[in-house]
């Protein structure tokens, strides 16, 4: 696919969605907002739905035209311009759906990234085999080229916390997750041997809700919060076996912090969540 007809990423997505937002909350059209900046309606509309490049001068202009004095979120917004810029998950476009390159490009611009899961491991510390497994088990059974597809895919992903200048990231998974023995024992234990290695990283904090705990909110999903820049540009992943979407609607965001607080108050502290899953591979 030419570069120009490569759809909008997810970032410029959002950055046009929050210049949406400001028009909007100076309740500008988007055709008064064209007449304003000395350009067309369309030209406006396209800029919004991510389909326009947008300089950094740009949105400034926009910002100030809409008249907003929120300079941490105008600075955050420069940040995410400078057009498309093709990431390794481009090498899958076409190969794998969209949602799982919105998902690498918001890992990879992430400041922080916080996952809460029941009865899966968080992607970003799967094995390879244990990885396999999970997509052995799709319903609707997709074909082996496409398994590792998604095998080499997810692995890559992991760049994020094995790199140089690694993502800080907090993990939160149910004691099920660790008992469910996803491809065997084998493949099951040598999974919660590399969470234990994993969760002796600095900049990994991997924390187990135990049996004990009852219930906690959101326990029917997987939950990812991505931090950006600035709270207010945040992202949220829901997951579930038939929908995977994205949120970022300023109230879910502030539900979803209140979310994963709650969450991290509920689970065992590091290392008694380190000696559950140590114990919890050794009984295997």
């Amino acid at each position: 696919m030419p570069p120009s007809k490569l759809p909008p990423t997810i970032r410029q997505r959002r950055l046009g969605s929050e210049l949406r937002r400001l028009r909007e909350l100076a309740e500008i059209s988007a055709t008064e907002a064209g007449r304003l900046h000395g350009t067309t309606q369309s030209r406006i509309s396209n800029i919004e739905s991510g389909g326009y490049p947008v300089s950094a001068d740009r949105v400034r202009t926009l910002a100030r035209l809409y008249g907003c004095s929120d300079q941490p979120l105008v600075d955050a917004l420069t940040e995410m311009t400078g057009g498309r810029t093709r990431g390794w998950w481009d090498e899958y476009r076409g190969i794998l759906p969209e949602p799982n390159l919105d998902l690498a490009e918001l890992e990879h611009h992430a400041r922080r990234i916080r996952i809460a899961t029941a009865i899966h491991m968080p992607g970003l510390l799967q094995t390879t085999e244990h990885a396999r497994a999970l997509f052995r088990d799709v319903v609707p059974a997709i074909d082996p080229p496409t398994i590792e597809h998604q095998v080499s895919f997810r692995i890559k992903r992991q760049a994020v916390v094995y790199g140089e200048r690694p993502t800080p990231m907090t993990a939160i998974v149910h004691e099920a997750a660790l008992r469910m023995g996803f491809g065997g024992r084998k493949v099951a234990r040598v999974q919660l041997e590399h969470l234990v290695e994993m969760s002796e990283q600095e900049h990994i904090t991997l924390l187990v809700i135990p049996f004990g705990a009852g219930s906690y909110p959101s326990s029917g999903s997987g939950i990812v919060y991505f931090e950006a820049e600035i709270p207010k540009l945040d992202t949220v992943q829901l997951d579930t076996d038939i929908h995977s979407g994205f949120i970022d609607a300023r109230p879910q965001l502030f539900r979803y912090r209140a979310v994963f607080d709650r969450l991290e108050g509920i689970a065992l502290a590091a290392k008694a969540s380190r000696d559950l899953i140590q114990h919890a591979a050794q009984t295997l």
